[in-house]
């Protein structure tokens, strides 16, 4: 079955980086889009950003517009998230998720459009 395994995770000062990595397995053909959540204690779980898997297109969180970018590589079948002027608002576990390759949407809006989710990895920035 489809497997997502998220590194990268850590303890940072306010403005600091971290780099998220996803890695995927147990795809044949692989998902239509990839995407990062995040959940901080006491809090729903938000969208941070996604990507479809065939374009390349692109979707941000207003949060993470400017500071984190989303990215792939096919090949490895791996996702990153790199988070560039960290806030303490981002304290949270992130996780990896990814739709079907048959879904035909790509958005933050729903987390159910993604059945396949990683076991997340925490990050927690400091002031």
């Amino acid at each position: 079955q489809v497997q997502l395994v998220e590194s990268g995770g850590g303890s940072v000062q306010a403005g600091g980086s971290l780099r998220l990595s996803c890695a995927a397995s147990g795809y044949t053909y692989g998902s239509y889009c990839m995407g990062w959540f995040r959940q901080a204690p006491g809090k729903e779980r938000e969208g941070v950003a996604a990507m479809t898997s065939a374009s390349g297109s692109t979707y941000y969180a207003d949060s993470a517009k400017g500071r984190f970018t989303i990215s792939q590589d096919t090949t490895k079948k791996m996702v990153y998230l790199q988070m560039n002027t960290l806030e303490p608002e981002d304290t949270a576990t992130y996780y990896c998720a990814a739709t079907s390759r048959f879904a035909t949407r790509c958005t933050l809006d729903n987390s159910v459009d993604f059945p396949y989710w990683g076991q997340g990895t925490q990050v927690t920035v400091s002031s």
